[in-house]
């Protein structure tokens, strides 16, 4: 079911269709929402990287090619469940719910990248790659603020290019070979239409009381984005 039909539904006007003072309302609240998620994305990894069973549990996610790929699969099926308690249900507190759920979710499945790239490089990369993320994240927006261009064609484009690298990466991690700097290049290529997608149904597609929901679209995109900067930030050093 589209944006547009969901709002019918539910009689919420999307933004495009809403006033300019609760179009104005609702971009505020969704970057204010994005970016307390970012914060507490950053808070939880500096308490999960400072705690003393830390390396234990990144053993245990990533001792073994199945082991991670378990921990992927029960990433997806929390996002999942992230993303539709932020999307569908009526209860505001089941949406944050859902943005609270998926950003721990995030923060765990970052944690091995995290440590190593912290403890096992030259210790630069993770600022390094924060400030290229937001620099991109932002220029992105940008586009589609200025442009206002509705970038809602490149869903199926998105969701095709998706699943594609869902499955090298299973196949890379069954048979265990490395992708590259060239696929994550590639993602980063993704992960910047993903942003450019989700800002534009920012402006366009989400009901006005979507806030929640377009929050962790957004984050989700940047932090796809950041995962393969910090690795090409990595395979530098």
């Amino acid at each position: 079911m589209g944006f547009a039909q969901q709002a019918r539904i539910a009689g919420t006007a999307t933004v495009s269709q809403a006033s300019a003072s609760d179009r104005s309302t609702f971009i505020r609240k969704t970057y204010a929402h994005l970016a307390g998620a970012i914060a507490g994305f950053v808070a939880l990894e500096y308490v999960l990287l400072h705690m003393s069973f830390t390396p234990k549990l990144i053993t245990a996610m990533v001792g073994t090619r199945y082991s991670w790929l378990v921990v992927l699969g029960l990433f997806m099926a929390v996002g999942w469940i992230a993303d539709k308690w932020a999307l569908t249900s009526k209860s505001r507190g089941m949406q944050y719910a859902g943005l609270v759920l998926y950003v721990i979710a995030e923060s765990v499945i970052f944690l091995p990248l995290l440590y190593m790239a912290a403890y096992m490089t030259s210790g630069d990369a993770i600022p390094a790659a924060g400030i290229v993320t937001l620099g991109l994240f932002a220029g992105l927006t940008g586009t589609v603020f200025i442009t206002k261009k509705d970038f809602s064609f490149m869903r199926t484009a998105l969701t095709v290019g998706s699943f594609a690298a869902l499955g090298i990466i299973v196949v890379s991690i069954l048979f265990g070979f490395n992708l590259g700097s060239l696929f994550s290049i590639a993602m980063v290529v993704l992960a910047g239409g993903y942003i450019l997608y989700y800002t534009s149904n920012v402006m366009h597609k989400y009901r006005t009381d979507q806030y929640v929901a377009a929050s962790l679209a957004l984050f989700a995109a940047v932090a796809l984005m950041f995962w393969y900067i910090l690795l090409l930030f990595m395979r530098r050093d």
